[in-house]
């Protein structure tokens, strides 16, 4: 019997190229462990009218961690319009399959490096080594929106004096996303990011909010987070808006660690970090709770690249490094890495995003022979 059991979902458009390509990484590095394809996608919501089936929960709940590829997302209008016809007038609802399965899973921790390797020729600077820590569950990605707003919502909202200026706008012209941020969400997303530094010997910690305009939530989060802080006296602490911390990335990224943020502000400054190393084809992500995890790498399915082997697979690559430290494989998780940085050092074999005319599987092969 192997050791590990893998949920292994491809997804759809460049999905499916780059999971082949981590499979050929796999086999090599002869992880004992046995691979379950899953369902997820585009097809399934169109054919089904769920892009995340329930058969593919059931399979996820049989693992012990899961490699996700990529998915195509689209607007809810969008989304109605490519469903199949025998399922129009049911009320399915298009939900991205990848936050239901964080809040199904409770996996609260988004863990996103964002390291600049030795020869990549579009790094920024080769000096970052940014580790990001956005909280996952909660925060504006709750979906708790509402449009038209119901009566009784607006009701209660009245009760608050800055709603009074739209106590006369009618139901069906106001849109309400909500930004929910509990204690626990809070300290949990914390903790993890203060731990990390301490394990990792990391030289800071910085909370990204926006306290000074969103006081009661911003206010919420950092309230804990200075208070944390105290807890790790050895560990220096920052705090900086989402607006000065873009600003400061782009300027000295180098200055900085560890940061921690909420769903929608930490979203955003992933992407920003994962621009100053190379783009999302270097960008890897782990989504992961107390008892489950899924890594993925962080770009879109780009459908129209779907089976021509044309992007580049190192942030899938990575994720499955970040599988290997998640599951204790610190040994083969290093090789990993070792072997994808010498490979960029090298730059003989480039994908198109690096000015190269490799293709995404020829990428993978030469990962593998520097294993």
């Amino acid at each position: 019997m192997s050791r590990y059991k893998i949920a292994v979902l491809p997804g759809d458009g460049v999905g499916k190229d780059v999971m082949q390509a981590a499979m050929i990484v796999l086999e090599r590095l002869e992880l004992d462990a046995e691979y379950f394809k899953g369902d997820i996608g585009w097809e399934f919501w169109c054919k089904e009218g769920d892009p995340l089936p329930e058969r593919t929960i059931k399979l996820m709940k049989e693992t012990d961690a899961c490699l996700f590829g990529a998915i195509t997302s689209k607007p809810k209008e969008d989304a109605l319009k490519e469903l199949d016809p025998s399922l129009a007038g049911k009320g399915l609802s298009y939900f991205s399959p990848i936050v239901r399965l964080r809040q199904e899973f409770d996996l609260y921790t988004n863990l996103r490096p964002c390291k600049a390797y030795p020869g990549n020729p579009i790094n920024y600077r080769d000096d970052i080594d940014l580790v990001i820590f956005r909280e996952n569950t909660e925060g504006m990605y709750a979906g708790v929106e509402f449009h038209p707003i119901p009566q009784a919502v607006r009701d209660a909202l009245l009760l608050h004096p800055k709603m009074k200026k739209f106590e006369a706008v009618p139901l069906e012209n106001i849109a309400l996303s909500t930004r929910i941020m509990t204690k626990k969400a809070c300290t949990r997303i914390l903790r993890r990011a203060f731990e990390y530094a301490r394990s990792h010997k990391r030289k800071s910690v910085t909370i990204v909010e926006k306290p000074n305009v969103l006081r009661e939530t911003g206010g919420f989060i950092l309230d804990i987070a200075r208070r944390m802080s105290e807890e790790y006296p050895e560990i220096p602490f920052w705090e900086a808006n989402i607006d000065a911390m873009a600003m400061w990335l782009v300027k000295n990224p180098q200055n900085y660690d560890v940061l921690v943020a909420e769903n929608l502000f930490g979203d955003i400054i992933s992407d920003l970090a994962a621009q100053l190393v190379g783009g999302l084809g270097f960008a890897c992500s782990g989504n992961i709770g107390d008892n489950y995890a899924v890594f993925e790498p962080t770009h879109g399915s780009a459908p129209k690249y779907d089976g021509m082997y044309k992007v580049n697979p190192i942030a899938m690559l990575l994720a499955v490094k970040m599988m290997m430290d998640w599951l204790g494989e610190d040994d083969m998780a290093k090789r990993l890495e070792g072997a994808v940085a010498e490979v960029i050092r090298e730059g003989k074999v480039r994908t198109y995003d690096m000015g190269g005319n490799a293709s995404t599987l020829d990428i993978a092969r030469e990962v593998v022979s520097k294993l």
